[in-house]
C-alpha cells in the first residue's frame, strides 16, 4: 500500500506498544507522532524493542501528504478523529495470533499468553471494525477489497 501511495511512510503500532502498554500507549502516540504531524512537523519517537525490553534511539518521522499507521489498535476510538480513512484487516484471530507466535518464536511466549486476553478486552470495549471503511481479506490469489461495514460513529468520534 506504501508503495502504491508514492512511498507513503509507514508507522508500526509495534514500535509504540511495550510489554507494559499493550494497549494503553495512546497519549504517547498523539503526544509525539500525531500532534506533530497535524501541525506539519516531524514527529519523533523512540520505537520499543521487543527483545530487549527498551526503548532504541530516536527515529524522525516527516510530515506527507499520507501516512500510514500499521497494527492493532489503529482504529481505536481515540485515534479515529484523526485519521482520513481505516482499513480493516479480516484475519480468523487464531490465524493472526498463530502467525505471531510463529514470527517472534519461543522467546516470546510469554508475550503472547498475555497478548491474547488483552487483545480480547480491547476490542470488546473499543471495536474498530464497525468503524472500517473498507475490508481487506487475503485470499488464495491475493487480496480483496470491500466497503466497510458503513456505520456512522457516535457524535464523541
Amino acid at each position: 500500500m506504501a508503495a502504491a501511495l508514492g512511498g507513503a511512510p509507514v508507522l508500526h503500532l509495534d514500535d509504540i506498544a511495550t510489554h507494559e502498554e499493550l494497549f494503553t500507549w495512546t497519549d504517547r502516540l498523539l503526544r509525539e507522532v500525531i500532534t506533530p504531524l497535524g501541525r506539519g512537523e516531524t514527529a519523533r519517537y523512540r520505537p520499543y524493542e521487543w527483545h530487549t525490553r527498551s526503548f532504541g534511539s530516536t527515529r524522525s518521522l516527516p510530515p506527507a501528504e499520507v501516512v500510514l499507521v500499521e497494527g492493532v489498535g489503529a482504529g481505536r476510538r481515540a485515534l479515529r478523529p484523526h485519521l482520513a480513512g481505516l482499513l480493516w484487516m479480516e484475519t480468523p484471530r487464531e490465524e493472526a495470533w498463530e502467525r505471531g507466535r510463529s514470527r517472534d518464536g519461543e522467546g516470546q511466549s510469554a508475550f503472547w499468553a498475555g497478548w491474547v486476553p488483552a487483545e480480547r478486552r480491547h476490542f470488546a470495549e473499543d471495536p474498530s471494525r464497525p468503524f472500517a471503511d473498507l475490508l481487506v481479506q487475503q485470499g488464495p490469489m491475493g487480496y480483496q477489497v470491500l466497503r466497510g461495514p458503513a456505520v456512522s460513529p457516535d457524535p464523541d468520534q
